[in-house]
């Protein structure tokens, strides 16, 4: 130990300030991604808002669909807006990175393979998405050209105090805001998530194998998106917008659209 003291008290070298790092994704290139939909209030009022009822199959399963590996942005990366839309919206999200190999994992022991957890922006384009989603198969070019992941992978030992549960139970009291241009646009709560990251972790898992490295995120906070506050709040996204989502306990995620 005394060694590491002495060498500690040499000269410090290759030491930047953070607006000369670039930041990359912290987990630039998962194995999978997996986007699900765990948050009841963006589930009820973005149906809502488009003349539907709740559905109830909904309260069955976590349910989840895959996204796009190969497009992801970190903090402070540019975000490229994606060409023939005109319905460019944030998803205010986040997300937990699995740090064990696990299959058919147990809710009650789920909590023991999150290495971490980041704040995720599923940009989505919704007129894409609308007629994508009329196909039955998914969100497909709504959803396939860009991810955000960051600022950092913040560990569960960090955020134990902000822990309400366990097991299965397992959530945190942690403030979600999302900006557009300075201006606050959603604030929640990710204590209010119908399903936990155990329950999404286990059946997730159910007869396939999780990776260490690959991605779950919860799916849009109650808010977080124009979708559900309608264009009446924002409009929708346009070239140089500035976008920053911020969690309590992990930080700030931005990006600009360009």
């Amino acid at each position: 130990m005394s060694n590491i003291v002495r060498q500690s008290q040499g000269p410090i070298e290759d030491v930047y300030t953070l607006n000369e790092v670039v930041f990359l994704p912290p987990i630039p290139d998962p194995p999978t991604m997996r986007d699900f939909y765990a948050f009841e209030q963006h589930v009820a009022t973005a149906r809502r808002n488009r003349g539907l009822d709740m559905i109830p199959e909904w309260y069955e399963i976590p349910t989840f669909y895959f996204t796009n590996t190969s497009e992801i942005y970190g903090h402070d990366n540019p975000v490229p807006y994606p060409v023939g839309s005109q319905a460019l919206d944030i998803e205010l999200e986040i997300a937990c990175v699995i740090g064990r190999e696990g299959k058919d994992i147990p809710v009650e022991k789920a909590a023991d393979y999150i290495a971490g957890y980041t704040i995720m922006n599923d940009w989505s384009a919704r007129d894409f998405q609308m007629k994508d989603m009329k196909l039955n198969l998914g969100p497909g070019k709504g959803k396939d050209f860009a991810t955000s992941l960051g600022p950092y992978l913040v560990t569960p030992d960090e955020l134990a105090s902000r822990c309400t549960g366990s097991g299965a139970s397992e959530r945190y009291d942690m403030t979600m805001l999302a900006r557009i241009n300075g201006k606050e646009i959603s604030r929640g709560n990710f204590n209010s998530i119908h399903y936990s990251f155990p329950q999404m972790i286990a059946y997730a898992s159910r007869n396939v194998r999780l990776r260490v490295g690959d991605v779950i995120g919860s799916g849009t906070v109650g808010t977080g998106c124009i979708l559900e506050l309608g264009t009446n709040v924002h409009r929708w996204l346009q070239r140089e917008d500035e976008v920053e989502l911020e969690i309590d306990g992990i930080g700030v995620l931005r990006n600009r659209i360009m």
